[in-house]
């Protein structure tokens, strides 16, 4: 209906949906500093409780459902609680997420172009409504899973089977989060390795704001 200018927009807000399950996973089971205790599920739920503010580095490797095909990315996010966010892909091309409370943006550089959604609809069927206060019993069924290559691991799957992803798996390694695998409902994986994971810190605030850049298009859904 927009053409193909507004089609290469929807791609990367698909793209940069994938990418707030990813963050907001990391930012809800994103267990560091407070997951050094024996009981991964108790961390967990401690974590949903203490957690107010986050930063940290990661990897992402996309694999498809047979296996064949892989692509890579890495970047950097930023989150408060309880629905505030910035997440930044840096290779192998820069896109930039940010939900500010009441808006997601997500901004292609190459294209000089934001798509502006409700964030309330955009985050409804994504794991990222977890953010807004949504509770870990109601919503998955959690369960510790068997150490596997030197990894803790613990499972969450949706209650709800319609949503966008099928399940996701969380990694420990010395009481640190190491590795996340998240499977979505086509069967698609997405393997995340994260470093410098730092919670509790102050957050500039302008870092959880967008500002259209001059001269973008900006696409209202």
């Amino acid at each position: 209906m927009f053409g193909a200018t507004v089609s290469a927009a929807a791609a990367a807000l698909l793209e940069g949906m994938q990418a707030l399950w990813v963050w907001t996973l990391l930012g809800v089971l994103g267990l560091a500093s407070v997951a050094a205790r024996a009981d991964t599920l108790a961390a967990l739920q401690s974590f949903v409780r203490d957690a107010r503010t986050g930063s940290a580095e990661f990897t992402q490797t996309v694999i498809s459902p047979d296996g064949a095909k892989r692509r890579s990315s890495s970047g950097t996010f930023e989150f408060s609680r309880p629905n505030r966010f910035r997440f930044t892909y840096t290779k192998p091309f820069e896109q930039v997420i940010v939900a500010d409370g009441q808006r997601l943006w997500v901004y292609d550089p190459d294209l000089n172009q934001v798509i502006s959604r409700k964030q309330s609809s955009a985050l409804a069927a994504t794991p990222a409504a977890l953010l807004a206060g949504a509770q870990l019993e109601r919503d998955f069924n959690l369960s510790a899973e068997p150490a596997r290559d030197g990894l803790e691991w613990v499972k969450a799957v949706p209650k709800l089977a319609d949503g966008a992803f099928e399940s996701l798996r969380i990694g420990f390694r010395n009481g640190e989060l190491a590795e996340m695998v998240i499977v979505d409902s086509l069967g698609q994986r997405s393997l995340l390795q994260f470093r410098d994971l730092k919670l509790n810190r102050p957050l500039p605030a302008d870092r959880l704001v967008f500002a259209v850049p001059k001269g973008a298009d900006v696409i209202q859904q």
